[in-house]
């Protein structure tokens, strides 16, 4: 069952509730949740559920329906995030684990990591115990292998997954790995999921052969209920009377698993397909499906391979799949994980220094306009992607840059671009007053407007709809089909909803991201109702000049004037063609006070020489007026 606590509750209150639960026979695990706090209670015995509904500091209580009880959704609403060192799985992500099917060799381990490593991976496999279905196949190089992950994982800062087949190799490997998968020759190897599930590791769960999702499920439970507290599905095939793949990889389960469960969901697409070129369209599929990564078996000379060499990626295989993810993410609203150079996990800010930020020790603040629910809230949680972010709501863009400057707040978060509406040019020109500010990183998200209601209005009953101006106008033929509904303006799309909220009006609705409705316990009527899907907004982090800087940049924004004379533009432009680095923007503004002058913001792609750039900036610098840099930051 899962037990609901008072928003306020004291903890001695909340302490009594747990030894109650406990002296009962039950296992208790607490899930801190943005909104309530939930004590999950699981066991054999049978209890008469109001003795916990009138126990004080209790709201109310919920039974868990399905035999999975700590992988069920009842259990814990939100998704699930597996944290392996500073590499998170689930959520908004996608991370892409890759690597041999077995360990060879020291060098060719090392050999095939940096490779992956190159092209965007963010974690390592690598066999070292093989269960084959021939007893004369390689089985592995046994723990020599699980040395050889080890040292190449410390090397490239690579996090290790690798199987384990024996319960009595727990102890063992857990000096040697970072995630222990249990294949699926194993998944019902009961003793085998009582045996890892203590050990403290995060664990990636294979599908059986022939497991049906409950069965799937059931084995992730054993795990949990044994002391894990990381746990990963991943499909990989299971068997049919298909022979023209090695296994059917059932897409359909990534969607219903998700539903089911809050547990991360992983694809094989390797072991599913047993076919080279088969792996990346399959993977594709899975990511288009809902899955939260991919495993997949990569080799720098399949044909050489020791196991499983048909279905192992070339390298440029790999590079090219892992840049159509990268192409894809943004329409699943969704960031690729990365790792950034010097094999630290690829956030904004490697380490940040929360002194003076005006919050709690440990956490960040971070500004953005708009309510609670905004886009530039959401492109900050995307962006942020670490613990300890606390989102400060703006009433306006100024207010942002204002929270900043006074160090009220440590960064920002402010749209940039929309691919549709063009620039947004109070920004712009914002960043041109306040020259303590920089940009610190970017990000970009997909804009999909919901129709929000109050919980229990209906479509027939909607007249009234709120949103800002633009949400309206992106919404137009959605709307147009509902013509008796009045269209009121509103300042913001966020803010609509939270007006909404206070209202309650059954006969109102707003236009807002479907992730805002969740915000205020609101429903979504309807979702995906702008006209054009290729909406995105581009948005900027900006930081004081002193807390702006990232490792490994390659974007450069700057801005500034000419002379006023014949061909004084294409000389300042012409300097970049020289150094052969790529404008990707460049955007023209009138500067205030001096009719008929304009300042010119450029972006630029910075290649692999930072002393390129400052060169061609120092000679910018001869021929431009009032050059000034905005920011060197890295994109995602």
């Amino acid at each position: 069952m899962v037990i609901v606590l008072e928003r306020n509750i004291k903890d001695h209150d909340k302490e009594r509730i747990r030894e109650f639960l406990t002296a009962k026979g039950f296992q208790v695990r607490e899930i801190a949740g943005e909104e309530e706090t939930i004590l999950g209670a699981v066991g054999h015995l049978t209890i008469d559920f109001r003795e916990v509904e009138t126990l004080e500091g209790v709201q109310r209580v919920i039974p868990i329906s399905k035999p999975y009880k700590l992988a069920s959704r009842e259990m814990k609403q939100a998704d699930s995030v597996v944290s392996v060192g500073k590499i998170k799985i689930g959520g908004r992500r996608i991370a892409v684990i890759a690597g041999p099917c077995s360990v060879e060799s020291y060098d060719l381990l090392l050999e095939t990591a940096l490779i992956v490593k190159q092209s965007g991976a963010v974690m390592l496999r690598g066999g070292a115990f093989k269960p084959r279905t021939s007893p004369y196949a390689f089985q592995g190089l046994g723990e020599e292998g699980l040395r050889h992950l080890r040292d190449v994982s410390d090397l490239t800062g690579l996090p290790v997954v690798t199987e384990i087949v024996s319960p009595s190799h727990v102890d063992m490997m857990c000096d040697y790995i970072d995630v222990f998968q249990i294949g699926a020759r194993n998944m019902q190897n009961f003793e085998l999921l009582k045996a890892v599930g203590p050990s403290g590791k995060a664990v990636m769960l294979k599908r059986g052969l022939s497991a049906t999702i409950e069965e799937w499920l059931m084995a992730a439970e054993y795990l949990l209920a044994h002391g894990a507290e990381d746990v990963i599905l991943c499909e990989r095939g299971i068997r049919t009377f298909e022979t023209y793949t090695r296994n059917s990889l059932d897409i359909s389960s990534i969607p219903v698993v998700k539903k089911l469960s809050h547990l991360p969901v992983i694809v094989d697409p390797s072991h599913a397909t047993g076919i080279r070129n088969k792996v990346p369209p399959v993977a594709l599929a899975a990511i288009a499906a809902g899955a939260d990564g991919l495993i997949i078996e990569v080799h720098p000379r399949p044909e050489k391979a020791l196991s499983d060499g048909p279905q192992s990626l070339y390298p440029e295989q790999f590079e090219k799949l892992m840049r159509d993810i990268q192409a894809m993410s943004p329409v699943l609203e969704k960031e690729v994980t990365k790792l950034p150079d010097g094999s630290e996990p690829r956030t904004v800010f490697p380490t940040i220094d929360t002194s003076g930020s005006g919050a709690e020790p440990g956490n960040v603040e971070v500004a953005f306009q708009g309510e609670l629910g905004a886009y530039s809230e959401i492109a900050l949680g995307r962006y942020f992607q670490a613990d300890g972010i606390v989102s400060r709501p703006c009433p306006s863009f100024r207010d942002v840059f204002e929270a900043v400057l006074t160090g009220n707040v440590r960064y920002g978060v402010l749209p940039i671009e929309n691919s549709l509406a063009g620039s947004i040019h109070e920004n712009y020109d914002l960043l041109l007053q306040y020259p303590d500010i920089h940009i610190a990183g970017e990000t970009k998200i997909r804009i999909i407007h919901s129709l929000i209601t109050a919980p229990k209005t209906t479509l027939e009953q909607v007249h009234v709809v709120r949103s800002h101006p633009q949400a309206l106008s992106q919404c137009a033929r959605f709307l147009d089909q509902h013509p008796d509904w009045e269209r009121v303006p509103f300042y913001d799309t966020s803010g609509s909803v939270a007006y909404l909220a206070e209202k309650g009006n059954p006969g109102d609705a707003a236009i807002a991201h479907s992730e805002t409705a969740r915000r205020y316990g609101m429903k979504v009527l309807a979702e995906g109702i702008e006209t054009n899907p290729q909406n995105y907004t581009r948005f900027v982090i900006i930081a004081r000049e002193e807390n702006a800087a990232v490792a490994a940049p390659d974007l450069v924004s700057i801005v500034f004037s000419t002379p006023n004379e014949a061909g004084s533009l294409f000389t300042c432009l012409q300097l970049f063609a020289k150094h052969q680095l790529n404008m990707k923007k460049l955007e023209s503004r009138p500067i205030h006070g001096r009719p008929w002058q304009y300042m010119f913001y450029v972006d630029l792609e910075i290649g692999n020489d930072l002393d390129v750039v400052n060169r061609c900036l120092g000679e910018l610098g001869e021929v431009a007026l009032d050059l000034r840099l905005l920011g060197m930051y890295r994109s995602s």
